[in-house]
């Protein structure tokens, strides 16, 4: 396995990653929506993501990430907003050489964090995180107004 920045000569397979990430989230599938929306993030430059590559060039997953920033650090914030492995390779490292990535991304941008939310039922990804010394804040609240 190894991972690559993808670009948009990955769209479908990509498209179809997301697809399956949204999935999980309990969202209707829609192939052609998320091939617009991924595509979009790619052609404007507005996220960055990097696939997992398996030997025989198939994706094992992905991460995107998006660019922010912190008012109080005064500095780029990064956010690792999606993270999916497809199931039949999930507890192999997939998780783990993505999010991995995405670290060695934000500190070469000179971020002065990564973040993430996940949802309170996501137990294997809670414990991906705290073993990659990720610490959950016990701080701040999340708060959604849908529009």
């Amino acid at each position: 396995m190894k991972i690559v920045r993808a670009d948009i000569s990955k769209l479908d397979e990509l498209a179809s990653l997301f697809d399956q990430y949204r999935q999980f989230y309990e969202q209707a599938p829609d192939p052609d929506a998320c091939r617009t929306f991924i595509g979009e993030r790619l052609r404007n430059d507005e996220s960055v993501i990097f696939a997992a590559q398996l030997e025989n060039g198939d994706m094992a997953g992905f991460t995107q990430l998006y660019r922010s920033f912190c008012s109080v650090e005064m500095g780029e914030l990064i956010y690792l907003y999606d993270l999916y492995v497809i199931p039949g390779e999930r507890r192999r490292g997939v998780g783990r050489a993505l999010m991995e990535a995405a670290k060695i991304y934000a500190s070469e941008r000179g971020a002065s964090r990564l973040q993430l939310e996940t949802a309170r039922t996501n137990l294997p990804g809670q414990a991906l995180y705290e073993g990659l010394g990720w610490e959950k804040d016990e701080d701040f609240l999340t708060y959604h107004l849908e529009l």
